[in-house]
């Protein structure tokens, strides 16, 4: 007869799972949210968390809303400059520039799981290796939407669009070119920043940028009177400045173990990369 005091014996197999099962169950910590009991608890619990969402949200709202509002300043002095002028940048812009604007944002935001999966598993060092391989596989991208944008024109007069605005459209398309490439360079930075939380940073070089592309637009557009011309130079220079400061910000060290430098491993593994990549440009475009 067994003493009900007395512990069964178990097995060396059985003492394993129960190990497991102990060390595997959840234990809370000072960190976890207090059980809510009352209306009172949920209102002051629902409260912090709405603080915490906001504190990374708003930020990241702001930068999108600058950046959306460095295409929408150029369309308004466009259309200072004249009906087709303003008619061939809308045409780029909605028609060209979101087609290939929406798959490379699709193909960088396969670094908010990547970085976000790293970040959280404590391999920092893979942040940079991740954002370094999505420049090479969003440059390469860039390279072949560059021919769409060399025949712009071609294209344009071919879904019928007519021949003056296919004409300066297809100019204009050209002169964007740069602007593509930016394109491969800011949309991982901005999801390898994302996933460090340092939003403010982008939020600051933004408005910078917005408030200096406001003033060069209205300058090379209408005061020196270059038009689109200057509508390009102005864009591919804002695009520029905010990637450019970025780079600086990620070098300058703020990243600590995130950024140590460039690393051959960024070409390692570059196919199952640029299948994850494919399959969130398919999603999000």
């Amino acid at each position: 007869m067994e003493d009900g005091n007395r512990q069964p014996l178990l097995s060396p197999r059985e003492k394993d799972e129960s190990t497991v099962i102990t060390t595997s169950s959840f234990t809370g910590d000072s960190d976890d949210i207090p059980p809510i009991t009352g209306a009172g608890d949920f209102c002051r619990e629902f409260y912090i968390e709405f603080k915490k969402l906001w504190y990374l949200a708003a930020p990241s709202i702001f930068t999108l809303i600058c950046q959306y509002l460095l295409c929408a300043t150029t369309q308004v002095f466009s259309g200072h400059v004249s009906i087709n002028a303003q008619a061939a940048f809308s045409v780029e812009n909605f028609v060209v520039s979101l087609f290939t604007y929406g798959i490379m944002l699709g193909m960088g935001s396969a670094l908010e799981t990547l970085c976000g999966q790293a970040y959280g598993a404590g391999q920092i060092d893979m942040l940079g290796v991740y954002m370094q391989r999505s420049w090479i596989i969003l440059n390469f991208t860039a390279f072949i939407f560059m021919f769409v944008y060399i025949f712009a024109q071609q294209i344009l007069s071919l879904i019928g669009q007519t021949p003056e605005i296919s004409k300066a459209a297809g100019q204009f398309c050209i002169w964007m070119i740069p602007q593509l490439f930016l394109y491969a360079f800011n949309f991982p930075i901005s999801k390898f920043l994302q996933a460090q939380s340092k939003i403010m940073a982008m939020a600051v070089i933004a408005v910078v940028a917005l408030v200096l592309h406001i003033f060069f637009s209205w300058l090379f557009m209408l005061k020196l009177e270059l038009g689109l011309v200057g509508a390009a130079v102005v864009l591919n220079a804002s695009w520029f400045f905010i990637v450019l400061f970025q780079l600086l910000y990620i070098f300058s060290g703020t990243c600590g173990r995130a950024w140590s430098g460039f690393s051959w491993k960024a070409f390692q593994n570059l196919w199952g990369f640029v299948r994850l990549s494919v399959a969130s440009a398919v999603m999000i475009w």
